[in-house]
């Protein structure tokens, strides 16, 4: 077969419309704190969009016009401390056809302009084609619109491991993920010992607007009011944990008495917020403040929120709390 003396034209079939305006601003991934956008796509391709939906998985391929197409090596994320790589073993935007690959969910549909929960490129940069991603493929799970499924399994395994604990029963508590500026968490109704794909949605942190389909938890407001706060918060988990629900109706808002070392230490990062309807904005303004002062808030006659960077580490310390609160009730007799 005779090879192809030039390259054929490409065709661009639509623009990116995003709030990042310059190249410095780009997250390496999508995953890294990209914003939404919008994808217009030209009048004389909306044919080409025919049943495609929202909530569904696409790839989009972008030609990166910024891109420096005579770079052959570079040091992978810019670090000059790690050894350079061909930039085909890198996803560097600068490459001889600097062709970018991302993977994002649609959030709307509207004529030819296709909302996307997170893209992390420039405004203006050409799209040149778009392809869906088939959820038979090895390995894939689709968790929810805009939602990775690194994210998705983070948050499933986090919740199983609290359930198995006893931190969790049936329908309780919930958990989240920061991602950029919005947040993945449970949707009201699921069993967090058992989560499937379905069972997560996404909000946009500012202004609490979902970003997917379907009811966020009934605690989003606690959620969201903690990662406004508290910009060290990266995970929060929320459970209701029996021994330090316990000692804390049977002793109050300072539950700890027990001359043992991890007890000073646990009481330096346990506050307390007071005993307010589940689901209100007064009871979220209680925590977000106390989360700024602790990374475990204590809600009474309700139950334990822990934030941090991970999810395990969140489970990590409501573990901790809950078997000290057994060790002071054991001893109590």
């Amino acid at each position: 077969m005779p090879l192809l003396s030039e390259t054929p034209p490409l065709v661009v079939i639509g623009h990116v419309r995003s709030p990042l305006a310059d190249v410095r601003d780009c997250p390496k991934q999508y995953t890294e704190g990209a914003p939404p956008a919008e994808i217009h796509v030209l009048p004389e391709f909306a044919p080409a969009l025919h049943t495609l939906a929202p909530g569904q998985d696409v790839i989009l391929l972008t030609w990166l016009h910024e891109a420096d197409r005579d770079t052959l090596s570079v040091h992978p994320r810019g670090d000059v401390n790690r050894p350079k790589k061909g930039v085909f073993n890198t996803r560097s935007p600068d490459r001889p056809n600097p062709v970018g690959l991302h993977r994002c969910t649609l959030t709307g549909i509207a004529g030819t302009v296709l909302r996307v929960a997170a893209l992390e490129v420039l405004d203006g940069t050409p799209v040149i084609d778009i392809k869906p991603v088939y959820h038979e493929c090895p390995g894939h799970t689709n968790w929810g619109a805009g939602i990775p499924g690194e994210v998705g399994t983070a948050i499933r395994d986090a919740c199983a491991r609290a359930w198995a604990r006893g931190l969790l029963t049936g329908l309780d508590g919930n958990a989240s993920l920061r991602l950029g500026s919005a947040m993945a968490i449970t949707r009201t109704g699921t069993a967090k010992g058992r989560l499937a794909p379905g069972d997560l949605t996404l909000l946009d942190l500012e202004t609490g607007r979902a970003l997917g389909p379907d009811a966020a938890s009934t605690e989003a407001l606690m959620h969201l009011e903690v990662y406004r706060r508290q910009p060290a918060a990266g995970a929060i988990l929320h459970t209701h944990p029996p021994h330090l629900i316990a000692l804390s109706l049977r002793r109050g808002p300072n539950p700890f008495s027990a001359p043992l070392p991890e007890a000073d230490y646990l009481r330096a990062r346990l506050a307390t917020a007071p005993a307010l309807p589940p689901g209100s904005a007064e009871l979220a303004r209680a925590v977000g403040q106390a989360a700024t002062l602790c990374p475990a808030v204590l809600l009474l006659n309700h139950g334990l929120l822990c934030w941090a960077e991970t999810l395990a580490q969140a489970a990590d310390l409501a573990e901790q709390l809950d078997s000290l609160a057994r060790v002071e009730l054991l001893a109590a007799g």
